[in-house]
């Protein structure tokens, strides 16, 4: 019968791509990630290729996002008990829940499995991102979850680690201009390492969740924030009014935030205009 329409001009465009030498490429790949300390992820679209995966002893296994829907392709990849990403573009959220389900219900343990949001489309439109469906998907099925980016540049995949993702997935070429159905939409080296630079720093920017000073502003209290001080010259036994105190910087006498405990009180010694007052609240 022949190849379906949809599928032949992506068979006509990798066919030139793809060696006959691909346990030889696989090996090697591994073998260089694994000197380099970079664990290794791939995707194997049927059941003898999740065979040929498990055996390299690869860190993760991939399931991609056109074969979320396959029951006997979900039970074999969940029967390895392999650490696992799951990529879920064209999904809704019950397809999912179904998927992880099965997945789990094979032998995947749930704790290993990791969740990409994603959108198939090459390159994604940014008003097709929707990246809070990553955080429904966390809070739905309580898995860590990530963001499969097509988009063009790197802005989005910098956003999905400020709302939680801790695996960004995205296409990396020497070149657009190669030929190939991914180049296009992929970034070039220098763009990359600005993401993962842009990742980095947004990874230490989140911190923790208390709100306290950190040590780099801590010295700042004092040169920004301000302290209660005579307004005018104040002589000893002065009560002290709106009239005679004022509020200024630095901050290292009494906070303004006492302003309503000095006021009435009287005045133990003489104060020079601009002077910061002593007080011990009673």
């Amino acid at each position: 019968m022949g190849e379906p329409a949809i599928v032949a001009p992506a068979l006509s465009q990798l066919r030139p791509l793809v060696g006959g030498q691909c346990t030889f490429w696989a090996t090697a790949l591994v073998d260089h990630a694994q000197a380099r300390g970079i664990r290794f992820a791939s995707t194997g679209f049927d059941h003898e290729s999740i065979t040929f995966l498990e055996a390299l002893g690869i860190d993760f296994l991939m399931v991609p996002s056109g074969e979320i829907t396959n029951l006997p392709y979900l039970r074999a990849v969940g029967r390895t008990g392999m650490p696992l990403i799951v990529s879920t573009g064209m999904c809704t959220i019950e397809e999912v829940v179904v998927a992880l389900e099965t997945l789990t219900a094979s032998g995947a343990p749930r704790d290993r499995i990791r969740v990409l949001h994603c959108n198939t489309e090459y390159p994604t439109p940014m008003e097709d991102v929707h990246l809070r469906a990553m955080a429904t998907i966390a809070r739905t099925y309580r898995v860590e979850v990530g963001y499969s980016d097509h988009t063009l540049g790197i802005e989005v995949p910098i956003a999905a680690v400020a709302l939680g993702a801790t695996i960004i997935e995205k296409h990396l070429t020497l070149d657009r201009e190669m030929e190939g159905p991914d180049h296009a939409a992929s970034l070039e080296p220098d763009e990359f390492a600005a993401m993962v630079k842009a990742v980095r720093n947004i990874e230490l920017a989140l911190g923790g969740d208390v709100k306290v000073p950190s040590p780099s502003e801590t010295p700042n209290r004092a040169i920004a924030r301000k302290s209660t001080v005579a307004a005018i010259d104040v002589a000893k036994g002065e009560v002290f009014t709106e009239e005679n105190l004022a509020v200024k910087r630095p901050g290292t006498g009494v906070s303004p935030m006492l302003w309503d405990a000095v006021l009435g009180t009287v005045s133990d010694r003489s104060y020079a205009a601009d002077e910061p007052i002593t007080f011990e609240p009673v």
